[in-house]
């Protein structure tokens, strides 16, 4: 009974020993087969790097304004009896754009100046009687305050009648008339808007590190998408004070705007040229992997495989990036010309993934583009 129990002991140990040794050697193959996998070649683009001269630039986003710009309103309350302007019109300074009912102040009128010409004519009789010594000094001066108080009342009058007349404060382009004949204006009511549109001004917004770099007279140049494009003007003003939440201090452009295609109000983009170019990397935008550790960019390279089969795989470089322009990033360090650069299918890439090339189509990379919505 004994020697059975141990010989079955025996078989069993024998039984499991290979079990393991099998299993194993299993585990060890997949292991082995594992680190020997690769995943397939991941489908990107690519372009060689190739060094460029890099104008230093400044863009920014401005806003159309114009050198002189008021909305036209009343000065004193009335009816307005009549309009003597049209919407969307020039106008010339001094035109007269709106008058308002005056039959009252007209009537005044005539009863002040009556009243002038009664007190001119008994200063004259107090004058004669005064050479003659019929009258006294007090009696002359009387009638002679009279007579300056009368001239002072038409005057009031005058002036009235004119502010009742709504006149253009300086040449330029009216806008849509806000009034309507018999409509009671108050005062400080809007009549119209009046804009001087040649020249015109584009307000924007630098940091204060790039300030020094744009003194008066700076040659800048302003794109407005379906408007204008590449209209060249100079710096007019820089603010005196800096945003105290932004750092950012307001500067002013001039532009010659002969044909009126720039209105106050509109969204424009401004770009100043500063200083001399330098030499830079142009790569597409696309080719750039912006990450808060830092941005890369995946150079196409010869690489080696654990098996020691070549693959082309791509290497993550960092880089240093500059200015834009049109579809293209400047990049002043970490690729030298030549390198072979992933321009798109960056975001699925990783170090040394292995990649096929298929240039066939490729990205915009094109320094000023022109699309079709623009």
């Amino acid at each position: 009974m004994a020697k059975r129990m141990i010989l079955m002991l025996i078989v069993v140990g024998v039984i499991v020993t290979a079990l393991g040794t099998f299993k194993f050697q299993q585990i060890q193959t997949a292991i082995a087969e594992g680190q020997a996998w690769q995943p397939p070649p991941e489908a990107v683009t690519t372009v060689v790097a190739d060094q460029d001269r890099w104008d230093a630039t400044l863009n920014a986003i401005g806003t159309v304004t114009a050198v002189h710009g008021v909305t036209v309103s009343a000065d004193l309350p009335g009816i307005v009896a009549r309009i003597d302007f049209a919407s969307g019109r020039a106008v010339r300074q001094g035109d007269v754009l709106v008058k308002l009912d005056s039959r009252q102040e007209e009537a005044q009128l005539q009863a002040a100046q009556a009243q002038l010409e009664l007190t001119g004519l008994q200063l004259e009789r107090m004058r004669g009687l005064l050479a003659k010594g019929v009258t006294s000094q007090a009696e002359y001066d009387t009638a002679a305050a009279a007579h300056t108080q009368a001239e002072a009342r038409v005057g009031e009058i005058r002036a009235t009648l004119d502010r009742k007349v709504v006149r253009a404060p300086f040449s330029g382009l009216l806008g849509i008339r806000q009034v309507n004949l018999g409509q009671y204006l108050n005062a400080g009511d809007p009549v119209v808007s009046l804009q001087t549109l040649d020249p015109i001004y584009v307000d924007f917004s630098v940091p204060q590190q790039r300030l020094a770099s744009l003194p008066l007279g700076t040659p800048v140049r302003l794109r407005a998408d379906g408007v204008v494009a590449d209209v060249e003007g100079r710096v007019s003003a820089v603010d005196s004070v800096a945003d105290a939440a932004t750092r950012n201090v307001d500067v002013q452009a001039s532009f010659a705007n002969p044909g009126g295609e720039l209105r106050p109000g509109m969204f424009v983009e401004v770009r100043a040229v500063l200083g001399a170019a330098t030499a830079a990397v142009a790569l597409p935008a696309s080719s750039i992997s912006y990450a808060p550790y830092g941005d890369s960019v995946f150079i196409v390279e010869e690489m080696q495989g654990p098996n020691g089969a070549s693959y082309k795989g791509v290497r993550q470089q960092f880089v240093k990036l500059g200015a834009s322009r049109g579809d293209q990033v400047a990049v002043l360090s970490g690729v030298e010309p030549g390198a072979e650069v992933v321009t798109s299918g960056v975001f699925k890439l990783r170090n040394g993934a292995a990649v096929l090339v298929n240039n066939d189509v490729q990205p915009a990379n094109d320094p000023a583009p022109t699309p079709e919505n623009s």
